[in-house]
């Protein structure tokens, strides 16, 4: 059963029509359809169900969260350009396989990012405290979607006070979000020690430590395998 995508109401999915379907996707509601889709093809990529060089298949897809192909092509075409998916004329969607090393990369580039815009910028210290709570809130409740809302949520914070549109712009192309759910998934361990994290970062901002930027930086890499902060 999963929920209509405009009015809410649930409908059944026939298991005997569709078996292969089942398993991994979630209901598509409440968040921008996009954003849905996005998460759930993310699901389906961490949890197994699509391996790959599997194919993905658009209308399959479609119809199983009961929506119209539109919105998934732009989410299949969000995940070509996180290089987690790759397409080719008359062929459509396959998974690529994406190692520690793809996630290495990503994080190398966030990282120096976020250190540039720590040099940039005060952040609001009150509202990187709230999002901190939050994270600590959603780690309690076991909601993985919230805490990597706020986490995310943090990190712009830091990025968005450097005054600088086109480093945030760059930033937020790097997808953080999903490559957040990838690292915290696949690579990681508590979600509170994912809260804890980010405390010290808080408190090297509250007092304008010089090292704000450089603790920021480690703090990001000791995500990513493979890729251990710099003593």
């Amino acid at each position: 059963m999963i929920d209509h995508p405009t009015n809410g109401y649930a409908v059944d999915v026939d298991p005997v029509a569709r078996p292969a379907l089942r398993p991994a996707v979630r209901a598509v509601a409440r968040r921008p359809l996009r954003e849905e889709i996005r998460r759930s093809l993310v699901e389906g990529l961490i949890s197994g169900r699509w391996k790959p060089g599997d194919r993905i298949v658009e209308r399959r897809l479609a119809a199983e969260l009961n929506v119209s192909q539109a919105p998934v092509r732009e989410a299949l075409r969000e995940l070509e350009t996180l290089r987690l998916i790759e397409s080719s004329p008359h062929k459509g969607a396959r998974v690529r396989g994406f190692t520690e090393a793809d996630l290495r990369e990503v994080y190398q580039v966030r990282a120096g990012l976020e250190e540039t815009a720590a040099g940039l910028g005060s952040p609001p210290v009150p509202a990187l405290r709230l999002h901190v709570a939050r994270m600590y809130e959603a780690a309690a409740a076991g909601s993985l979607d919230d805490q990597v809302r706020h986490g995310v949520a943090f990190h712009r914070e830091i990025v968005a006070a450097s005054g600088n549109d086109l480093l945030l712009s760059v930033w937020e192309s790097l997808g953080i979000e999903v490559w957040t759910h990838v690292s915290i998934r696949m690579f990681r361990t508590g979600p509170h020690e994912n809260a804890a994290d980010h405390e010290p970062i808080v408190e090297a901002f509250a007092v304008d430590d010089p090292r704000a930027g450089r603790l920021l930086r480690d703090h990001i890499l000791a995500y990513c395998p493979g890729s251990p902060a710099t003593p």
